[in-house]
C-alpha cells in the first residue's frame, strides 16, 4: 500500500490522485463520512464514542521524483520518509478502531510543503477534538513536541543609478551591496545565542537571489528571499520589529534603499508535555520497542503550530521514517519501521483511550 502510495507523484497543491486513492482505501477499510473538502484534503471518520482523535499526515511532496523501488529492508520514493509512511501508519492503525473504542478522524492534508493551505481549512472546521497527531518522520523512539516558527521575507535592495561594467565605480552594485546587507542583517539576528541547542537557535537563511539585467550593466535592483526559523521561546511579532530596525539601520549605513515584506508567517508552537496523549505515546513505544521514547524539539515549522496555536488542545508529531531522509535525493523509508509504525499508533490509541476514560472518571 505504501508502495502504491509512492508511485502517486503528488507535489504540493497536486495531491487529487493520492486523495482518491485515500478515499477508495477508506472506503476498504470500513471509514463513514469520507469526503474531500474544498481545498482538497481527505476527510474520513471510524469508531464512535470518546475520545475524538484526529489522526493528520500530509499528501504532498517537495519537487523531485525519486524512483520507486525495494532495496533490502528499504523503500525507495518521494514522500518515502517524509511523509507518506507515517501517513499511512496513521490510515491503518485508524482502520483498527472498532465502535466504542473512539472516534478517529483521519485526515490526509494538502500544502504542508507550502504555504499549509490544507491545515489552515481544517483549522476554520468546527470540529470537535480532543487530542490531535501529525504525521511527520520522527524515528520510531522519538516524539515531537515542539517546532520552531517561521518568517519568509523578502528583501529589496536597489541602488541610485547602474552604470557600464567597465566603470563600475561610477554606481552602488546592487548584487554586491545585496551580499553585504544580508549577512550584517543574519549576523545580528542570530547574535548572541553561543551557549543555545540547534532545537533552541534563532536562524536566518538566504535561500534565493535574484538580480542584474545583462553581463555588461551594473546591477540596479537585487532581490532575497530569507527564511527564518523562531524558537518557542521568541515569538513573530518580536523578530519583525528587529528586523524593521535592523533594515533601516544598514540602510542608511550602506547608502541603499531596502525594501521588506514578509510572504509567510507561521508562530512557534510547544505543546504539553504531560498530557495524556505524550503519556500513551510513551506507553504505545515501550510496548512495541521495549524502551522509552525521547521527546525532542524539531528544527522545521509543521502543520502542528498552525493546529496547535489555534485549538488549545494536547497534540504531538510522530512517525516512523529518519527525518534526515526527508527531502532527499535518494528518499527511502525502513519497512521494518514503517510496519512497527502502525502497531505503535495502534498501542497508543488504545492506551489514550484508557487514559482517557479514567481522566473523566
Amino acid at each position: 500500500m505504501l508502495e502504491k502510495a509512492l508511485r502517486l507523484y503528488t507535489p504540493s497543491l497536486s495531491e487529487r490522485p493520492m486523495a482518491e486513492f485515500l478515499a477508495d482505501k477508506c472506503d476498504d477499510l470500513g471509514f463513514e463520512d469520507i469526503q474531500i473538502d474544498e481545498v482538497g484534503n481527505i476527510i474520513a471518520k471510524k469508531g464512535s464514542g470518546s475520545p475524538k482523535i484526529m489522526l493528520c499526515g500530509h499528501m504532498d511532496v517537495v519537487p523531485g521524483k525519486v524512483k520507486v523501488r525495494k532495496e533490502g529492508d528499504s523503500l525507495y520514493g518521494r514522500g518515502a520518509s517524509d511523509a507518506k509512511a507515517p501517513l499511512m501508519a496513521m490510515l491503518f492503525a485508524a482502520a483498527s478502531i472498532e465502535k466504542n473504542q473512539g472516534t478517529v478522524t483521519f485526515v490526509g492534508a494538502v500544502d504542508e510543503e507550502g504555504n499549509a493551505v490544507g491545515i489552515k481549512n481544517i483549522v476554520k472546521k468546527k470540529m470537535d477534538i480532543d487530542y490531535a497527531v501529525f504525521g511527520e518522520p520522527s524515528g520510531i523512539k522519538q516524539v515531537t513536541i515542539a517546532y520552531k516558527g517561521r518568517l519568509a521575507i523578502k528583501l529589496k535592495i536597489s541602488a541610485a543609478d547602474s552604470s557600464h561594467a567597465s566603470a563600475p565605480w561610477l554606481s552602488k552594485n546592487a548584487i554586491e551591496e545585496s551580499m553585504i546587507f544580508v549577512k550584517k542583517l543574519k549576523e545580528k539576528l542570530e547574535a548572541n545565542q553561543e551557549d543555545k541547542t540547534k532545537g533552541m537557535l534563532l536562524t536566518a537563511t538566504m535561500t534565493e537571489i535574484k538580480g542584474g539585467t545583462s553581463h555588461n550593466i551594473t546591477p540596479k535592483e537585487c532581490e532575497t528571499l530569507f527564511d527564518i526559523r523562531i524558537p518557542v521561546d521568541m515569538n513573530c511579532k518580536s523578530i519583525e520589529q528587529k528586523i524593521a530596525t535592523l533594515v533601516k539601520e544598514i540602510s542608511q549605513e550602506r547608502e541603499v534603499d531596502a525594501f521588506y515584506s514578509i510572504l509567510d508567517e507561521t508562530e512557534p508552537f510547544e505543546a504539553p508535555h504531560n498530557s495524556s496523549l505524550v503519556r500513551a505515546f510513551t506507553l504505545g513505544i515501550m510496548q512495541v520497542e521495549k524502551s522509552r521514547p525521547t521527546l525532542i524539539r524539531k528544527t522545521g515549522t509543521g502543520d502542528m503550530n498552525v493546529l496547535g496555536n489555534q485549538w488549545e488542545i494536547p497534540v504531538v508529531t510522530y512517525g516512523p521514517g529518519d527525518p534526515h531522509e526527508a527531502h532527499t535525493i535518494d528518499e527511502k523509508v525502513s519497512i521494518e519501521e514503517y510496519l512497527k509504525g502502525i502497531e505503535i499508533f495502534k498501542a497508543t490509541l488504545q492506551h489514550l483511550k484508557r487514559l482517557h476514560d479514567k481522566k473523566l472518571q
